[in-house]
């Protein structure tokens, strides 16, 4: 005997999307406020959250006991996925963010470097058909090094570097930036591999005024990692650990290109997670999560 299809529907498992996941998240985080669209049906129909309705008739939205487990889950099977490099970026990147600082990650940008020694560079002689490159020179980002960036530039000796972490100061004042790139190193394996390739080095210095190198505590002693750069470790796990700072990396001052605003402008910055929950509350309720038809 075939079982009615009211009956088969509820046996039935819910099929969650990220859609579902994001929504349910939104729920935990605001006041609850229902949208009446097919997946709060969807939630509403798997038992993960429930409709409470207020004597004066007001509506609202809880997650039920299995709502939290499902979000506990989906939260472990995303840490789990993330590397230990992945997360100790993550833990870092949340201590710039509390600091005040504008924080983007996975930017490529365009670097000049060194290739060749500065005395062996000659710069081309103008001609009527060579353009005249009018942009303004950069002050020398280490004090010592007279020749950079100009000589670079005129080498014309390009590298595209990607910093885990870039970060400007949350200001107004184009000098008060103080742009920094953090490298972050999980395994000393990796930090050495990083050290022993200079122009990678130079084009993170080309882009800011500190460069710093995050690792565990262990992994390498302060004299191993060149003078100029900060370092930062991580005493404990990455879950519950605490950043120290070993040493301050030398201070310069550091014009940001234009190459380097337009790659900023084009990436979104990270968000805290008190943001995130600020702007899922200010968010009209239909335009929290997208409509259904927007699921894959």
């Amino acid at each position: 005997m075939t079982a009615p299809a009211s009956e088969t529907l509820a046996s039935t498992p819910a099929q969650l999307s990220r859609f579902h996941r994001t929504r349910l998240m939104q729920i935990w985080r605001s006041a609850g406020w229902p949208c009446k669209d097919g997946l709060e049906i969807d939630l509403l129909a798997a038992g993960l959250i429930s409709l409470h309705t207020a004597p004066d008739g007001c509506e609202t939205l809880r997650l039920t006991d299995e709502g939290i487990r499902t979000l506990a889950q989906a939260r472990q099977r995303g840490v789990r996925a993330l590397s230990l490099h992945d997360r100790l970026g993550q833990k870092f990147a949340a201590q710039l963010l509390a600091s005040g600082r504008i924080v983007w990650t996975e930017l490529s940008l365009r670097a000049v470097i060194d290739t060749v020694p500065m005395g062996d560079v000659v710069p081309p002689a103008a001609t009527a058909d060579t353009p005249t490159n009018t942009a303004p020179a950069m002050a020398p980002l280490w004090a010592e090094d007279d020749h950079a960036p100009a000589a670079r530039a005129a080498a014309n000796v390009w590298r595209m570097a990607r910093p885990d972490l870039f970060s400007v100061r949350n200001t107004s004042v184009p000098a008060y930036l103080q742009p920094m790139v953090h490298e972050v190193k999980a395994s000393r394996a990796d930090l050495l591999s990083d050290l022993r390739h200079d122009a990678k080095r130079q084009a993170y210095q080309w882009l800011c005024e500190e460069c710093y190198y995050v690792f565990p505590a262990g992994i390498a002693e302060p004299d191993e990692i060149p003078e100029h750069f900060g370092i930062w470790v991580l005493h404990g796990s990455v879950e519950d650990g605490r950043f120290e700072l070993l040493r301050p990396a030398r201070h310069n001052r550091c014009t940001l290109p234009f190459s380097v605003w337009m790659a900023l402008c084009k990436a979104p910055p990270l968000r805290s997670e008190d943001e995130l929950a600020q702007a899922h509350l200010g968010e009209p309720p239909a335009a929290a999560a997208g409509s259904p038809d927007a699921a894959p």
